[in-house]
């Protein structure tokens, strides 16, 4: 396995990308200030209310806190970015004070105050907008703008990890016109306090420049290009070529690259899992006996090695080690045949037998599950193929369907998905509510996506929430985690290592962080790119 971005720093003395310490250089005709780079998503989706820039990491928006960290090993601490100073917090825990830093400035030339912090939060939580990112912020109850420069959170219930929902990237309050977010102006259009604008766009490129008037002073990178290339082939040929400087790779085809004309590979530590849903519809997968079964014959190191070439860590909840109150959950023996007959014995004993074709059937229903991946996304599809080729020796008939994400949310509480996790992972509260609690009415649409129901995880992660509780955190959480092990409701593989394919400019930055789920060119070697100096 790829050993940890920090532990490369320490032992690379020549200027490598890889180490996180130098940077990608300039592909074509590019020049030292100008950075080329490809990504796999579409453009014109910059609106923090649909989701851009909730992690407080982004060249165009700013959020009240910000992560920071030397390196991926652990979760990073949360500094001020447009706070002044962090957040002051009542002695009932329920109330957090935030006073904004004096005389900053939006894009459009607007200053920035309170109003604007409230609005952004409002909008969010705005039914109207249908926001992805609505349940994280559901624990606010209000808020009060004392002053221009005074923001104070209001919450149901003390919540000490609070802290990374002040990550939203903040927005002037005259842009949030409400609706929809996906038909803000602000996704084509977006203002923020960031150090690089968005200059041009297109729908297969954006052309973002440097913030003269930024706080912090315009970034020696003066001018990014970002190029909407969806198929990863593609990406990958366009850096041989050395028409652009970097692009996030899957780990086995950024694996081949490295080392090919001046090409390295960046990888960081994340908090992005991988695993099935499991759709509480379906007669097998409703079955708590089946999906302990998965849990327990699933070979997540064979997977790790196999379909991500070694750049991930094997898990079986959300909750990795990354986090304090992570408790180590397993579902079987180490070795591989005795974890397939364990399962096979659960199996039976809940009356899963094998029939004539060998798939167990159980009252006229098949141990069979239809496991839905987006269709160009390489790794979820190797994923779902090593998932169902495991399962085939116990009786269970998996069939990989490679669709489309708007045919996989319509049909998200009736189908297994490949599913990945950990959009804002700062904060075990999320990572841990997202995925595991019961859904409500203002749940994302893969939030807990297959419908799973444990009444003990929903007692403890609410009781959380509640104004007169008085049972630790640290135990609640343990008792989520536990929950989880008696009753699973999916099959979690692994946290992935995101990929960079990079090329040297000649620059020094900051080495990757642990980061969520969202990656891509906003991330890896690329995070802090305002902080990115020339190499003398």
């Amino acid at each position: 396995m790829r050993a940890l971005v920090a532990a490369t720093c320490a032992a690379l003395v020549i200027p490598l990308v890889a180490s996180g310490c130098s940077a990608p250089s300039t592909g074509g005709d590019a020049t030292p200030d100008r950075l080329v780079l490809a990504d796999s998503t579409d453009l014109g989706e910059f609106s923090p209310v649909a989701g851009y820039s909730a992690t407080g990491v982004s060249p165009l928006y700013e959020g009240l806190l910000r992560p920071s960290a030397e390196d991926d090993t652990r979760l990073p601490p949360l500094e001020p970015a447009l706070a002044a100073s962090d957040p002051v917090i009542s002695d009932d825990g329920r109330t957090w004070t935030v006073t904004l830093r004096d005389g900053i400035h939006f894009h459009d030339g607007t200053d920035l105050d309170s109003g604007d912090v409230a609005a952004t939060y409002r909008a969010v939580t705005d039914p109207a907008s249908a926001s992805p990112s609505a349940d994280d912020y559901t624990l606010i109850d209000h808020i009060d703008t004392p002053d221009e420069s005074t923001i104070v959170f209001h919450l149901d219930a003390p919540n000490r990890e609070f802290s990374s929902r002040l990550l939203l990237g903040i927005a002037p309050g005259e842009r949030l016109t409400g609706g929809p977010a996906t038909e803000s102006s602000l996704n084509t259009e977006p203002v923020g306090t960031g150090p690089y604008r968005l200059d041009a766009l297109s729908p297969t490129e954006a052309t973002l420049s440097a913030d003269p008037d930024h706080r912090d002073g315009a970034p020696a990178v003066t001018t990014v290009i970002i190029r909407s290339v969806p198929d990863e082939n593609t990406r990958a040929q366009l850096l041989l070529t050395g028409e652009i400087d970097g692009a996030p790779l899957p780990p086995r085809l950024a694996a081949g690259l490295d080392g090919r004309n001046g090409i390295s590979v960046v990888s960081a530590n994340s908090a992005d899992w991988r695993g099935v849903s499991l759709p509480m519809s379906d007669p097998f997968a409703s079955d708590p006996a089946a999906r302990r079964a998965m849990n327990v014959a699933v070979d997540r190191d064979a997977i790790v090695d196999q379909v991500l070439a070694g750049e991930g860590q094997p898990a079986t909840t959300p909750i990795t080690d990354a986090y304090p109150e992570h408790v180590p959950i397993e579902f079987g023996p180490d070795d591989p045949a005795a974890r397939t007959a364990r399962a096979g014995e659960l199996l039976s004993d809940a009356g899963w037998e094998p029939g004539p074709d060998g798939i167990r059937t159980k009252n006229g229903a098949r141990a069979e599950l239809s496991v839905a991946y987006h269709a160009d996304d390489s790794v979820r599809r190797e994923l779902a193929a090593a998932f169902a080729d495991q399962m085939r020796p116990l009786g269970i008939a998996v069939e990989p369907r490679g669709t489309s994400w708007d045919e996989i949310e319509a049909n998200a509480d009736s189908a297994a998905i490949l599913l990945a996790g950990g959009d804002n992972p700062y904060t075990i509260d999320t990572q841990a509510r997202r995925a595991l609690h019961s859904r409500t009415p203002a749940s994302g649409p893969f939030d807990n996506p297959g419908g799973y129901r444990n009444p003990a995880l929903d007692a403890a992660l609410d009781r959380l929430r509640e104004p007169g509780n008085r049972t630790p955190a640290d135990e609640l959480y343990q008792d989520v985690q536990r929950a989880y092990g008696d009753d699973p409701g999916y099959v979690i593989f692994a946290t992935m290592r995101h990929t960079y394919a990079v090329r040297d400019t000649g620059h020094t930055g900051p080495a990757p962080i642990l980061e969520p789920h969202t990656h891509g060119v906003t991330w890896g070697p690329w995070w802090a790119l305002s902080q990115w100096t020339p190499r003398p």
